[in-house]
């Protein structure tokens, strides 16, 4: 991972697209600060595309949508995208293999299966705006388990045939073959009609969850946070901010638009 500030003009100049994480990427311990809201509201003003692409419910990308400056938000992991079309109407974009109407009965064994495999772990409090996904928080709310807790929640949920991914909070179990990646290139192509954006997209996360992005985009960013993540994951950003969380984004952003415009 290279400093944010060593990207090329080059580099900067291709993007058209900002995909961001939000929890701990957006966000400085639960909190929106006001400095990546504004980054946020830079980049629409300057005519980026921003979507975030999160792990968070439903219910939340229904607010997001709506009152965020943002193009779209990716939600559940990839399940959902929710968009305002050109006459700001809210739109919902389904992943096609989402998982078949006996998908609740599946995921409450699931979550059985982890609440009785690791002590402390439970339900994600935003659980009922959950559509296609189970959430389990393990640090989000106390008790802060450990990332091999979150490693052997993970496993329990995949030996019962979920796809599972670690975030820096929650581990999200789910039936269905998509993922954040997936169902972000199947909207940029099927719904904003783009094919050809590999060059175009700059992607920010901070966790093991955001890992196929960080590895099929060529320009990534890491908030600094990601660092103590590293042990847990095969790809990691190209770049990384100089601090952690909303803060991080924004000085990212800030060097980004200064090498763009340079």
């Amino acid at each position: 991972m290279k400093p944010i500030a060593e990207m090329t003009k080059d580099e900067a100049r291709r993007i058209r697209y900002i995909l961001t994480d939000i929890d701990d990427t957006l966000t400085t311990k639960g909190k929106l600060p006001a400095e990546a809201y504004s980054a946020l509201w830079k980049l629409h003003d300057e005519g980026f595309s921003v979507i975030p692409v999160t792990g968070r419910s439903c219910g939340w990308c229904d607010l997001i949508a709506r009152e965020w400056p943002v193009k779209a938000v990716v939600g559940e992991n990839g399940a959902v995208v929710y968009y305002l079309d050109e006459s700001d109407h809210l739109q919902v974009f389904t992943h096609p293999s989402v998982a078949s109407p006996d998908v609740h009965d599946k995921l409450e064994a699931v979550k059985q299966a982890c609440l009785a495999a690791v002590p402390g772990c439970r339900v994600a409090k935003d659980q009922f705006s959950r559509v296609y996904d189970l959430a389990v928080d393990f640090a989000e709310e106390p008790p802060i388990l450990s990332l091999d807790d979150a490693e052997r929640i993970r496993t329990v949920c995949e030996s019962m045939g979920a796809h599972a991914k670690v975030s820096s909070i929650h581990v999200n179990a789910w039936f269905g073959d998509y993922d954040k990646l997936s169902m972000t290139e199947l909207f940029l192509r099927e719904v904003l009609g783009d094919t050809d954006f590999l060059h175009s997209v700059l992607f920010f996360g901070d966790s093991p969850n955001d890992e196929p992005m960080f590895a099929h985009f060529p320009v990534t960013c890491g908030v600094a946070n990601v660092v103590p993540f590293a042990g847990h994951m095969n790809h990691l950003p190209a770049y990384v901010a100089p601090l952690e969380g909303g803060q991080g984004f924004a000085a990212a952003i800030d060097a980004f638009l200064r090498i763009r415009e340079g």
